[in-house]
């Protein structure tokens, strides 16, 4: 009896073992996945690997072509960003993935093999999709949504107006948790059975950075320079105007004045003895750019605003290495600047707003920076396609969250001329060319072009069937921007500035009520 059970063990064994074999063989000799596996929430079981890639590949353009929405949502305020995809590069890298799903039960171990696809088909197994996304086009994104959140951190700062240093204190907020975000962003993209085309934008409750008197003065503080030269190599070093301040009577203003928004805190200029006129030689003799936009001269208020701007920046000098900060040079856009209501893009809307014009300055520096062969360092589209320039070829500031810098990267110091009258705003770049000078300018390829849709609004005050046009509507873009760089003629060169998305501008229409 005994041994009658010991030859059944035997044979159930023998059978296993050559179930097995064949159950392996069959499967070593298949050129398809095995059943049960997925990626990225996909089935595809028994596909050989070009059909899962072709099956794949069919989910992850529909995965990307939509517009996602970014969600920020109290029980008092929304907020949603429109993200089209496309702007980041989303690079998805199936050849890993379908190889590690067309291995799995062909390790070579027979049992282990075996072992595998037996857990496959009880219990399925998916595969995390790989890719990669352009992380710098992704950190610009979430700080614009953080500049533009309702209830947002307000840093503390400093600007210089009129030989005084004004103090900002800030104000606690939120900003955007950019890992998690991140992570909400890629989790989104992998899963590729997932139909939703919103996430969530995760938030952080921050206090805005304490007021370091010592910090500020160390970063400001100037001694005065007498301005000089060499002559081989060539080169110049324009005068230093000392700047300073009294640290302890600011440090006890400061504590006096502990429920002020803005303190004042006079400055200390010293006048070097010798500048660069006194040395009388010809530090710009080249115009290394120039470029222009138009303008209305009947609007006054923007007028007023975009001479004020210029005002700022003209005759700026800026050395080799030295980066040119756009907010630094023009300051705060307040009241007591002098700076008026005028049009600007805000919540989809065209609407009065303190300082509106300075973006065509910045965005007609932007043009002449770029063609004088300097580096842009930070730069940022509108929401909007603006008037005075074409798409691409814009750059927008906000004072305390959107910048436009550049860096001198040339051999000598430059300097910036401004000037706007009679309907143009004109800047100019000059300096000494370098002696392979290299002819470049701005190329703009237009990806694709979103429509606008109308909104009607009702109004009482119109006659029965009548409607009246509040705001025209304008089409938005998806642009690529191109610096291209040529030498006698012929380009060397074709470098990309910029990916730019533009929303279109709603057109609203009023109609009256029934």
């Amino acid at each position: 009896m005994k041994n009658k059970k010991i030859l059944i063990i035997v044979l159930i064994i023998i059978i296993f073992f050559i179930l097995s074999i064949i159950f392996s063989l069959l499967n070593f000799g298949s050129n398809k996945i095995i059943s049960g596996i997925y990626i990225g929430g996909i089935n595809i079981s028994n596909m050989t690997k070009e059909n899962a890639n072709k099956k794949l590949t069919e989910y992850i353009t529909k995965k990307i072509t939509p517009e996602l929405t970014l969600e920020y949502t109290t029980e008092n305020n929304k907020y949603e960003k429109k993200l089209d995809l496309s702007i980041l590069s989303i690079d998805y890298s199936l050849d890993n993935v379908l190889n590690k799903a067309y291995n799995i039960g062909r390790n070579g171990n027979i049992f282990r093999s075996n072992l595998s696809i037996a857990k496959t088909l009880l219990f399925n197994k998916n595969l995390d999709i790989e890719l990669q996304i352009d992380e710098k086009m992704l950190n610009t994104i979430i700080s614009d949504i953080s500049s533009n959140l309702p209830n947002k951190l307000i840093q503390s700062g400093y600007y210089i107006e009129d030989k005084n240093l004004i103090i900002t204190k800030g104000s606690a907020g939120i900003v955007v948790d950019k890992e998690a975000l991140k992570q909400n962003l890629l989790n989104y993209l992998k899963d590729l059975s997932s139909k939703e085309s919103t996430i969530s934008i995760p938030v952080l409750t921050v206090t805005p950075d304490k007021i370091d008197i010592d910090k500020i003065h160390s970063e400001i503080y100037k001694k005065e320079k007498d301005a000089y030269f060499e002559k081989d190599p060539f080169k110049v070093f324009p005068e230093v105007t000392g700047v300073d301040f009294d640290i302890n009577k600011a440090k006890k203003f400061l504590n006096d004045n502990v429920n002020n928004t803005e303190i004042s805190i006079e400055l200390k200029y010293t006048k070097p003895k010798t500048t660069l006129k006194n040395l009388k030689i010809n530090i710009f003799p080249d115009e290394l750019s120039t470029f222009f936009t138009q303008y209305d001269e009947k609007n006054k208020n923007r007028n007023t605003n975009l001479k004020l701007a210029a005002s700022k920046i003209d005759g700026t000098i800026i050395m080799p290495g030295e980066e040119f900060s756009y907010n630094k040079i023009v300051g705060a856009r307040s009241i007591e600047a002098g700076y008026k209501e005028a049009k600007i893009y805000q919540s989809g809307q065209v609407v009065d707003g303190l300082g509106g014009g300075i973006c065509q300055i910045s965005s007609t520096l932007y043009n002449a920076v770029v063609c004088a062969n300097l580096d842009v360092t930070e730069r940022f589209n509108h929401q909007f396609i603006t008037s005075y320039v074409k798409p691409g070829r814009d750059a927008t500031v906000a004072y305390g969250s959107k910048d436009f810098k550049f860096k001198n990267t040339r051999t000598y110091p430059i300097r910036i001329d401004v000037y706007v009258s009679n309907g143009m705003a004109t800047i100019n770049i000059y300096g000494i060319r370098e002696k392979d000078e290299k002819e470049v300018n701005i190329e703009v390829d237009t990806i694709s072009s979103i429509p606008y849709e109308t909104k009607y609004i009702k109004d009482a005050s119109l006659s029965s069937g009548e409607e009246k046009l509040k705001q025209k509507g304008a089409d938005g873009a998806i642009v690529n921007s191109y610096k291209i760089t040529k030498e006698n003629g012929k380009i060397i060169s074709k470098e990309l500035l910029s990916k730019d998305t533009y929303k279109p501008l709603e057109e609203i229409v009023a109609k009256s009520t029934p």
